[in-house]
This record gives C-alpha cells, sequence and structure tokens, in this order.
C-alpha cells in the first residue's frame, strides 16, 4: 500500500475507486472540485508516478475515467475535457 498526496480531514468531496475492492487490488482516489488531492494505491504497482503527475497538476479530471482500469492514468493528464 502507498500513499500519495494530501487531504485534510473533510477536505474533499469525492472518493473514487479504480479496480477491485473485493480482491484489494485498487486505487482509491480522493477529489476536491474534480481535482485529485490524494491517491492510495493498493496491490497495484507501478502506479506511483502517475498518481503523483495526477495529485501534482491540479488539473480536474472526469470521475467515471479515474475510476476506468482501461484509462490508462497517464491519458488523464492533459485531456481535452479536464479544466485546471
Amino acid at each position: 500500500m502507498e500513499y500519495t498526496g494530501y487531504v485534510e480531514p473533510g477536505g474533499y468531496d469525492q472518493v473514487v475507486f479504480r479496480g477491485r475492492r473485493d480482491t484489494r487490488e485498487f486505487i482509491a482516489f480522493w477529489l476536491s472540485g474534480g481535482r485529485v488531492l490524494a491517491g492510495m494505491n493498493v496491490n497495484v504497482w507501478d502506479v506511483t508516478d502517475p498518481i503523483r503527475a495526477l495529485v501534482t497538476s491540479g488539473q480536474a479530471v472526469d470521475a467515471s475515467e479515474l475510476a476506468d482500469v482501461d484509462v490508462p492514468l497517464t491519458q488523464l493528464l492533459n485531456h481535452p475535457d479536464a479544466t485546471g
């Protein structure tokens, strides 16, 4: 399990899960205003760098795409529908 970013208690308005919580292989993202504040990967490897990039970009992301395991995390950066 790895955690990237920082969220103050109550400082988020949405949690998005990507993957399968039932098998404990997922990423949880904490968002505020559509922007990723933090991410925690559980038994999902090689995603720390893209999670960090999403957090530091300050860019809004589409929550449905963030939850979709078929959409690469790197594709969410500079997405044409994102505002930031």
